[in-house]
């Protein structure tokens, strides 16, 4: 897979947290809610300025970050699946 996002968007793979039964009751994956910690894959050049100039971007490939439940746009490649989303859609970058 070679993606190149545009502007200021980047594309991350959400981190599948580690299934837990509580109580002997199995959630099935319908019902489970969508991870909020991710990995980013792609980061586009930054956001363009007024001036012609581009913004740097403040996260890189491979930092873990926290997203919005239903922020982005989900897409599949390659049969994984990714969300694109933009860079102030981004919650906090995980230390």
């Amino acid at each position: 897979m070679n993606i190149r996002p545009l502007h200021d968007r980047v594309l991350v793979k959400r981190i599948e947290e580690e299934e837990q039964v509580r109580g002997g009751i199995i959630i099935p994956d319908t019902a489970k809610e969508k991870p909020q910690q991710a990995e980013i894959v792609a980061v586009g050049p930054g956001k363009a300025l007024d001036d012609g100039s581009r913004a740097a971007m403040d996260v890189t490939v491979g930092d873990k970050v926290l997203v919005g439940k239903y922020s982005g746009s989900e897409i599949k490649l390659d049969g994984e699946d990714f969300v694109i989303l933009r860079e102030d859609e981004i919650l906090a970058v995980v230390a």
